[in-house]
């Protein structure tokens, strides 16, 4: 048990690492706060229009690698329980991260991580659920919304066939259960996440 809770806890304080932050910082001299531009979201997307492609590019492979890495250290203290909890843990922790006053993203580069470092074998599945429900939609939270879904009902299948999962730990009742927790941060971040607070201008 406190093998799993030192996962959790690094897992968070992962999470907290404020890449778009410092992103903003050296991209415009501490002059752009992403939280008051474009969306009003410190995430890769609203930093594409404010900052441009490049740093927007440079903040999801740094969220994405903070999901990755979390899962790693959790598995490494805790075995593929603690994978999971420090996965969750990381989505949490940048969704909410206690050094911003609990104002971050909307984790879903995260949720990649994630997804790539304990569930690898859904992997595609979930992006391609997420481009083509977004595609024919053309908004982003369906699709985030049907891939989160998906994730969740994967698991379970995962875990109930047994089937394999690439590199991933072995499915267990933990794959769904860290699904679901984790979709449900995502989708209460995008539900209650602020209108446009300005129009997006590069820096």
């Amino acid at each position: 048990m406190l093998a799993l809770l030192a996962s959790a806890a690094a897992g968070y304080l992962i999470g907290t690492v404020p890449c778009a932050d410092a992103a903003a910082r050296l991209a415009t001299g501490g002059s752009t706060d992403l939280r008051d531009r474009g969306t009003g979201n410190p995430g890769a997307v609203n930093a594409m229009a404010v900052l441009g492609t490049g740093w927007g590019g440079a903040i999801l492979a740094a969220d994405l690698a903070k999901g990755a890495l979390a899962c790693t250290a959790g598995r490494r203290l805790a075995g593929p329980a603690g994978a999971h909890a420090a996965g969750t843990a990381c989505l949490v922790g940048h969704c909410f991260p206690v050094w911003n006053g609990f104002r971050g993203g909307k984790g879903v580069a995260v949720s990649l991580g994630h997804c790539a470092a304990t569930f690898p074998a859904y992997l595609p599945i979930d992006l391609g659920v997420a481009w083509y429900v977004g595609k024919r939609t053309g908004r982003t939270l369906p699709g985030t919304a049907a891939a989160s879904a998906t994730w969740v009902a994967a698991g379970l299948l995962w875990w109930r066939k047994g089937w394999p999962n690439g590199w991933g730990p072995a499915p267990s009742a933990a794959l769904p259960v860290s699904a679901a927790a984790s979709s449900a941060v995502i989708m209460y971040r995008f539900l209650t996440s602020k209108r446009p607070v300005a129009a997006a201008a590069p820096a």
